[in-house]
């Protein structure tokens, strides 16, 4: 594969004292040298180089100078600069610095070339050497290439300060965020229906005695086999004081169905029932743009098609990811979802997004960190500790208002993400454009 007048360059006219040649000629690789992990010193200070970057260190040099590594499989065209000797492995190509050219010239001319645009493999990424030799570049004189690398860095270091000012920003949202949730579900995010009703001189009905009417519905409705068992209260002895009018839950007493997805095996055939897994819970919102779907006649339907307000527990997965949670919204229509998630359903006058909004906060991944368990590799927290769970339950009209700016701040957050997003976008095209413009022959 070659690119003439690369991506990066145009040859039509070029200026005193540049020449056009291949990366093959000016610019040739060498192969890495394998060092498996536990044969390095860790105690020496010469860096080892993969394809996604330093991977550690060695007593020992694959080079005799800095040099330029060239990502060969992995991270294909990946390109990073040793300022020392180092030891490049056998996923990487490496160029050493040579007498009559800049390596940070050469650096970043490779950086703009793209050459990851040269992986033609169709498994694993791959470069090949021949597709890089051929490679036509224009090259400036070694005077020029000094001066080249100077106003690149100068119009970089400006980028990466705006750049580090916008994930500054990010993180800064990040938590705004769990600051919003946390206030929330401690009771400090709107006025509470205690200080309302005492304001408007009116009663108003308690947690407490909505928990009652809770528990006496889900006695009422209970389809269960044998004699109904009243959900065992919460242990209030650690529990933190709640405001006026609240009261503590557990899930279990709040809930009417409770019960693990289904272990189908899924297809990619989107004339199916869509069915949402651990993957599809992100920040608290189900995201619905990598979906697997189960026929519309699958023996499990409908016992396990979701209803709006259903919330969905990631059970199993990476210690950082157990316990995300959403809440399903009616969207897709008809939808399913699977084993690794656990579907709760509760009792009218709990709102599933104030649960939602409490195992997402602080105080719930406290708790998940509190009762998982390993099994196999992966995190877990089975369903019976997830109905355990004690949770705050303000009265059902504060719990909507709650619930409603909640939604209106994190909509605000989002808004400002995205456009953070867009910003750091623009920048990356602005490197780009730096680095076109730095080498236009």
């Amino acid at each position: 594969m070659k690119l003439n007048n690369n991506d990066l360059q145009s040859f039509e006219e070029l200026p005193q004292g540049w020449a056009i040649t291949t990366l093959g000629e000016i610019l040739p690789l060498t192969y890495g040298k394998a060092l498996k992990k536990e044969t390095r010193d860790e105690s020496g200070n010469v860096p080892v180089y993969g394809s996604s970057g330093q991977v550690g260190v060695h007593s020992n040099a694959l080079t005799q100078k800095p040099a330029l590594i060239v990502g060969r499989k992995g991270s294909v065209g990946e390109v990073y600069r040793s300022p020392v000797p180092c030891w490049p492995i056998d996923t990487v190509y490496f160029a050493e610095e040579r007498d009559d050219g800049d390596l940070k010239y050469f650096e970043y001319l490779l950086k703009g070339l793209k050459l990851s645009k040269l992986d033609k493999s169709t498994a694993v990424p791959g470069l090949s050497r021949d597709d890089y030799n051929a490679v036509e570049v224009a090259i400036a004189p070694l005077d020029q290439q000094k001066r080249i690398v100077a106003e690149i860095e100068k119009q970089f270091s400006r980028l990466d300060e705006a750049v580090a000012n916008l994930k500054r920003v990010k993180a800064n949202l990040k938590r705004y965020k769990a600051a919003v949730l946390k206030t929330a579900v401690e009771g400090n995010l709107v006025e509470t229906e205690a200080e309302l009703a005492r304001r408007e001189g009116r009663s108003y009905e308690t947690g407490g005695q909505l928990l009652q009417r809770i528990l006496e519905t889900r006695r009422i409705q209970w389809q269960g086999k044998g004699k109904y068992k009243e959900p065992a209260a919460p242990d209030t002895t650690d529990l933190p004081e709640l405001p006026e009018g609240w009261v503590w839950a557990t899930v279990e007493q709040l809930a009417c169905l409770v019960e693990y997805g289904s272990s189908a095996k899924t297809k990619e055939d989107p004339n199916g029932v869509p069915v949402l897994r651990m993957g599809n819970i992100v920040e608290g919102e189900l995201r619905f743009d990598e979906l697997k779907f189960l026929p519309a006649n699958h023996n499990e339907f409908p016992k396990l098609l979701l209803k709006p307000s259903d919330l969905l527990f990631n059970r199993t997965n990476s210690p950082e990811l157990v316990g995300k949670t959403a809440v399903y919204a009616g969207s897709p229509k008809v939808c399913s979802f699977a084993s690794y998630l656990i579907r709760v359903r509760l009792v009218d006058g709990a709102v599933s997004n104030l649960l939602a909004a409490y195992i997402n906060s602080s105080h719930g991944r406290n708790w998940v960190k509190s009762v998982v368990t390993q099994q196999v590799g992966q995190a877990n927290v089975n369903g019976t500790k997830l109905q355990a769970l004690s949770v705050p339950l303000p009265p059902e009209t504060e719990q909507h208002r709650i619930v409603a700016e909640v939604d209106r701040r994190l909509s605000l957050l989002r808004e400002t993400e995205a456009q953070v997003d867009a910003d750091l976008q623009r920048a990356e095209r602005l490197r780009q454009s730096i680095l076109s413009k730095a080498f236009s022959a």
